[in-house]
């Protein structure tokens, strides 16, 4: 790698170790979650009462040599003529500088229903998996040419873990809860201990999600889908995105997002610090191809100073629906 390479890597380490000293999230943030919100509550698998797959790329950072990088894949659906089963399968593979994280869970889901018509459910989900985290020591510049904090070539490790949600819905709103990376202790701020160029502790943050909306009817068929999401790792900040979506004939979504954090608890990590709170606002598109084919984009535009030196966040979404034999395809779901 030459010189600027090993330089945009180091900047981007750098602003990981900032923003994880600082307390922030670790966990992944899809500005599409709100078309597929499996990546953070369990309990949301099989809510479209169909077999559905989507891929999602997201380009963090635009520009910037070793920025994020993030591919995703799951499928879920519903089990059992009475639909009272949800599953699912996600698979997530992340990139940021000299370090990665593949990871794989699948996700069950109960779900109650609640009313004759079948218009409301409560979705108990659990979700179990695996991360595998690596850290490429050929991609770390150490202050001496010998430094013993740095590894020596890659090293990983495979961590267990678990996730919890709840997920409630009604024809016209939503509301969900959950906790992810249970297994994950909180007495370390290293991601990574060594010793001799072995891993002998990986650990991550707790997270906890708080995600809700509506839909509001238009007259000629237009709808509006205001949605937020709440996002807590009890150490830094909170994080919060507010997301509203314009929906034309059920087809073509158009909308946008904008995301922030606030010191809700009056933690120690902003003492003495003026933090920004603005972090990005995102312009976000949807379009049903076919009844069966859905495709996504996001684009965001981050706040910061590091704004000058990026092209902002891409991100791109392929949803497809598999309709239960025997039975015609639903409506699009609109949460």
């Amino acid at each position: 790698m030459d010189k600027q390479g090993m330089r945009a890597v180091a900047i981007a380490a750098m602003l990981w170790l900032a923003i994880g000293k600082a307390g922030a999230q670790q966990n992944i943030q899809f500005t599409q979650y709100i078309f597929n919100s499996l990546s953070v509550n369990p309990g949301y698998a099989g809510y479209k009462e169909e077999w559905f797959a989507q891929m999602a790329f997201r380009d963090q950072w635009s520009g910037i040599d070793g920025a994020p990088r993030t591919g995703q894949f799951s499928v879920d659906g519903v089990l059992g003529a009475g639909k009272n089963t949800g599953v699912g399968l996600q698979v997530t593979s992340d990139r940021l500088g000299a370090q990665s994280a593949t990871s794989a869970y699948a996700n069950y889901a109960y779900r109650l229903r609640l009313d004759a018509y079948d218009t409301k459910r409560l979705s108990f989900g659990i979700g179990a998996g695996v991360t595998q985290y690596g850290l490429d020591g050929e991609k770390l510049l150490g202050v001496n040419p010998v430094d013993p904090t740095v590894p020596v070539g890659k090293i990983s490790n495979l961590i267990p873990d678990i996730r919890v949600g709840v997920y409630y819905y009604a024809p016209k709103w939503y509301l969900g809860a959950s906790v992810m990376d249970l297994l994950s202790g909180d007495g370390s701020n290293n991601i990574f201990r060594w010793d001799a160029n072995s891993i002998t502790n990986l650990m991550r943050k707790r997270h906890m999600y708080l995600i809700g909306g509506a839909l509001v009817d238009f007259e000629g068929g237009l709808k509006l889908r205001p949605s937020v999401m709440v996002m807590e790792d009890f150490r830094g900040p909170t994080n919060i995105d507010l997301n509203a979506m314009f929906i034309f004939a059920g087809k073509l979504w158009l909308g946008g997002g904008y995301r922030m954090s606030l010191n809700v608890w009056d933690r120690a990590y902003a003492a003495g610090q003026d933090l920004q709170r603005s972090n990005s606002f995102s312009g976000i598109a949807q379009v049903y191809v076919t009844d069966r084919l859905r495709v996504g984009y996001s684009y965001d535009h981050i706040l910061s100073k590091l704004s000058s030196v990026q092209n902002g966040t891409h991100e791109i979404t392929l949803g497809l629906t598999f309709p239960r034999r025997g039975e015609r395809l639903i409506s699009p779901r609109f949460f």
